[in-house]
């Protein structure tokens, strides 16, 4: 038998590519994503690899990702279902949370093109 061992997760902030990266023992296992639009870091998706489900590495990865926003001075959109659902559940957060509003929605179509 061989016995499986699993270094704790890290999370670290890729900003060039406007995400947060959760890994496994040096394997990316998911990701947050982001753009941010002035003071505000506007989340629009997070994503959790098949072979990585169940651990609870999304809220690992999304709770650390907005302590490093309030850390930076700046605001929370939670455009992203996962991330809107975890602040629901996370209220220490609430005090730098905007509503997501038609016209972020709109510029955030227009940052990544669709």
């Amino acid at each position: 038998m061989s016995e499986q061992t699993t270094s704790a997760p890290v999370v670290r902030h890729v900003d060039t590519r406007h995400r947060y990266e959760i890994l496994v023992d040096d394997d990316r296992a998911g990701l947050t994503a982001y753009r941010d639009r002035d003071d505000r870091r506007v989340f629009f998706h997070t994503e959790i690899g098949d072979a990585y489900a169940g651990r609870g590495l999304a809220a690992i990865l999304v709770e650390q990702a907005l302590t490093d926003v309030r850390a930076a001075g700046m605001r929370i959109v939670p455009v992203c279902p996962y991330v809107a659902k975890f602040l629901t559940k996370h209220r220490e957060f609430a005090d730098i949370t905007d509503p997501v509003t038609p016209e972020v929605l709109t510029w955030l179509d227009s940052r990544l093109g669709r």
